[in-house]
């Protein structure tokens, strides 16, 4: 089942994307759960899966994408996570990198990228984004994905003139992440590193390797966070980049206004952004 947010003639909701269309829960099912992080934190995704053979509702062209979840409690982001991208950076930390992104600086599906007009170094990262399901703390790594609702497609995108030292300000720019375009549950993904991950600038590879080559995996990254703060529903873990992004090439190569850009996850979705530059002044108030 792949479960959606979206926008529709000015309200918003979620539903269930189909070939035909979106399913409206939100019409359905939202006075008792009014958002999908609202289905997820009171563990009703099987109530969602009633309403599955349906007719549509909405045409999918009618809706504009929300992220998957639009205001996760925590967004960890996980980086050095691939064997090629180590290298590229030339990594030989062992644990885990975090860093967090904000609510805000997401964006949807087929919604514009926001390239900040003060950077000049706006990179891509194509990530498969995990959804928790079920909250839990000292989760053991056996358990792990238990506590997984779905999967997504993510496009952490860097802005790397702002990224030294501390992550976080290279992160955190308005609407320079996209989240989608929906959240495939657990069930049709029973292995998340069996998975074909692409990215494509303009229509051009620009990175491709598999889930298969994360260092640090799905179940021991949930088991690592929940050491030290409790995963709650909605909760969404980005689980790092390929290689193959446009820091590290010869001659770099980073994203402009009018680009396209598009993450494709085997079995999960296809994510698709243009990118369009801001205005120095928003920036400089955002800042």
């Amino acid at each position: 089942m792949k479960l959606a947010s979206y926008c529709h003639r000015d309200r918003k909701s979620y539903g269930i994307f189909t070939d035909n269309g979106i399913i409206d829960l939100g019409n359905k099912i939202g006075h008792q759960y009014p958002t999908l992080k609202d289905l997820l934190q009171w563990n009703a995704i099987d109530i969602a899966r009633q309403y599955i053979d349906n007719h549509a509702d909405i045409m999918a062209e009618d809706i504009t994408f929300l992220p998957v979840i639009e205001a996760p409690g925590k967004i960890f982001c996980v980086g050095m996570n691939y064997a090629d991208k180590r290298k590229e950076f030339a990594e030989t930390n062992s644990a885990p990198t975090l860093f967090v992104r904000f609510p805000d600086s997401q964006t949807g599906h087929e919604t514009p990228v926001v390239k900040p007009a003060l950077s000049n170094e706006f990179d891509y990262e194509g990530e498969l984004a995990v959804i928790i399901g079920k909250s839990g703390s000292n989760i053991d790594a056996s358990n792990a994905l238990t506590h997984v609702a779905g999967y997504s497609c993510y496009m952490d995108g860097s802005v790397r003139d702002w990224q030294h030292a501390w992550f976080t300000a290279g992160k955190n720019w308005r609407q320079t992440g996209a989240f989608g375009p929906y959240m495939t549950t657990v069930d049709e993904i029973p292995d998340p590193h069996t998975l074909s991950i692409q990215t494509y600038l303009n229509g051009m590879l620009v990175q491709n390797d598999s889930t298969a080559s994360m260092i640090h995996k799905v179940a021991d990254l949930i088991s690592y966070i929940s050491t030290f703060t409790t995963l709650g529903a909605g909760d969404v873990i980005i689980t790092g980049s390929p290689g193959g992004v446009g820091k590290k090439r010869t001659p770099p190569l980073f994203m402009r206004e009018g680009d396209r850009v598009e993450v494709v996850i085997e079995n999960i979705g296809r994510l698709t952004n243009t990118i369009v530059e801001s205005q120095p002044q928003r920036d400089l108030l955002a800042s």
